[in-house]
């Protein structure tokens, strides 16, 4: 078996490939990121605008409370004009 000997160059050469592959594989993680972040972003965007169709059609929306409120309210109005409740 024969050995060859490695000569400063050599290893030079060897540490710049691993600096470049290095390179080459954190540049596609980051570009893979970068994707990821931007999918997110978007996901989020739609999130954002469902929630302010939610809250806007909840602003228009009567409480049950106040409902209960007018309803006994109505009764009362009926049975002094003798109106009957039209159920």
């Amino acid at each position: 078996m024969t050995s060859k000997k490695i000569t400063i160059d050599d290893l030079a050469i060897m540490v710049q490939k691993g600096f470049v592959d290095l390179e080459g594989g954190l540049s596609k993680k980051i570009a893979n990121l970068s994707i990821d972040l931007g999918k997110l972003k978007a996901d989020v965007d739609i999130l954002k605008e469902g929630q302010e169709r939610i809250e806007l059609r909840l602003a228009n929306v009567a409480y049950r409370f106040e409902i209960v409120d007018l309803q006994s309210r109505v009764q009362a109005l009926e049975e002094k004009l003798g109106i009957k409740n039209q159920k």
